[in-house]
């Protein structure tokens, strides 16, 4: 009976992973539109200011890897009680910070938070009943691309109702009622991984991504050809192969290479990468792009109000289409949603380049970005569920997640770089930035496309739990059935 009870309580530990992961997902993007106020009040550079999200990516892109893998040794339970701490202390400096190097700081904190992702499908996966686990990890995925949206969104009401500091107090005023939540309600998992943290490929993943930031994010201020940035970029290249390499050969890797050579994992990790170029260049220069005073010859002059509302349409489309990607991709399969939500994708960012003038140009730009990321979104967590054993369903979709979010903290860093390379009088950016920055996310979705095409055909075989699984494996569509993952007593 009292291992029945245990079993019960996945309902109220799924909302409160949830909630840790919103919060999370929230603070992604929620900063996105203040960048201007931020390098205002701030006293930075633009470039400088870009950085408070780059280093919020860049540490997620690290932290992630090993927090799962700590939890998988000591407890989840316990390490994700640990890594809402970090978010909340990394929340609470930032709001209080007087100086971009203050700021940067917070945010690098708050990046730890990305242990949220494979903690929480670990715990799903060791907690729920089995055919709860696919449609729950949906959920949760959906939450991490729905909520990044929302944050766009709400941050010009909280900034015009307050101050932009209560953009960081109000998520960790969640984050410590989730923390003290997590500790009481979410059971510590039975499920032990023995073994040790591969620091060796920790610390040369660390390297290679820092010294290819600051090579692309620093090459328009020291030139291409400085000394300095070859050399960091020589740096990056030798670091990341010393990497791959110390990972195929480690008994206890850091990130399993040999579950990402299958075919369709990496492959499928590839269009993530793209994806999350595409997906955190666009909160992070769209809202920047229509703040522009229209004096410097572009731009709307918008509010951070206003630059929000010309966002939502992405956030509404994305959840729609994505509620009608699993029907389609059980009618075409999930490798065809996913190559026409990267073809659908490619369209708005050549709108955004060359046909920027009107503001209904901005709105359909972000529609089809929705859509289109919506539909490939989705089908990509089917294809990563369909790809692995049921084991490694948790592991797989936090690397594909986090992958999204290396693509960003690198894409962040290269656009940055191109959209500041030319200044104004002014110091705003001159409008052949923006327009070369649309017009590269457009190649990388092109490209998203193209890799969408080296997906290789599943034969998937699975048993009646498992077929139930990947009925609710897609994000979106197992949102609106969330019911059923909350509320079904019938375990």
């Amino acid at each position: 009976m009292a291992a029945a009870a245990k079993r019960n309580r996945y309902q109220v530990t799924f909302v409160v992973l949830a909630l840790g992961v919103a919060a999370y997902s929230l603070l992604q993007s929620l900063v996105s539109p203040v960048l201007p106020l931020l390098q205002s009040d701030l006293h930075t550079t633009q470039n400088n200011v870009t950085w408070v999200l780059t280093a919020y990516l860049l540490s997620a892109s690290i932290c992630t890897p090993i927090l799962g893998r700590i939890g998988d040794m000591v407890g989840k339970e316990k390490v994700l009680v640990g890594v809402l701490v970090a978010l909340a202390v990394g929340s609470v400096l930032a709001a209080v910070a007087g100086s971009i190097g203050v700021m940067i700081i917070a945010r690098a904190i708050q990046g730890a938070g990305g242990g949220i992702i494979p903690l929480s499908f670990g715990i799903i996966r060791d907690e729920f009943p089995r055919e709860k686990v696919a449609g729950a990890v949906g959920v949760i995925a959906a939450l991490l691309a729905v909520g990044g949206g929302l944050g766009l969104v709400l941050a010009g009401p909280i900034v015009n109702t307050l101050n932009y500091h209560w953009l960081f107090w109000i998520p960790a005023a969640i984050v410590i009622v989730v923390a003290v939540t997590t500790h009481f309600v979410v059971p510590e998992s039975p499920v032990r991984t023995p073994g040790r943290i591969s620091w060796g490929a920790a610390i040369l993943m660390s390297g290679w991504l820092v010294a290819l930031l600051v090579a692309v994010s620093q090459a328009p201020a020291w030139g291409w050809g400085s000394p300095a940035v070859i050399g960091l970029l020589i740096a990056a290249v030798v670091l990341a192969v010393a990497w791959v390499a110390l990972e195929l050969h480690s008994e206890q890797p850091l990130i399993d290479m040999k579950m990402m050579r299958i075919p369709a994992v990496w492959t499928t990790n590839l269009v993530a990468f793209l994806f999350g170029v595409g997906l955190y260049c666009t909160f992070a220069f769209i809202p920047e792009f229509v703040q522009t005073p229209a004096t410097a010859g572009y731009g709307f002059t918008a509010s951070i109000t206003l630059s929000g509302v010309l966002v939502l349409p992405m956030t509404v489309a994305m959840f729609i289409c994505g509620s009608i990607s699993g029907p389609l991709s059980g009618r075409f399969g999930a490798k065809a949603v996913l190559v026409s939500g990267s073809a659908i994708s490619v369209p708005p960012f050549l709108i955004l380049a060359f046909a920027h003038d009107q503001v209904w140009e901005i709105l359909l730009a972000m529609a089809l970005l929705g859509a289109g990321f919506g539909l490939a979104f989705s089908s990509m967590s089917s294809i990563i569920v369909d790809a692995v054993p049921s084991h490694q369903t948790g592991v797989a979709s936090g690397m594909n997640a986090n992958i999204r979010t290396i693509g960003g903290s690198i894409g962040a860093a290269v656009v940055a770089s191109v959209v500041t390379a030319n200044t104004l009088p002014s110091g705003l950016p001159a409008e052949s930035g923006y327009t070369a920055g649309f017009a590269l996310l457009a190649i990388s979705l092109v490209l998203a496309t193209l890799a969408g095409l080296l997906i290789p055909k599943l034969n998937v075989v699975r048993d009646s739990h498992q077929q139930e699984q990947a009925a609710m494996s897609h994000p979106a569509l197992a949102l609106v059935a969330a019911g059923t993952v909350v509320g079904d007593e019938s375990e």
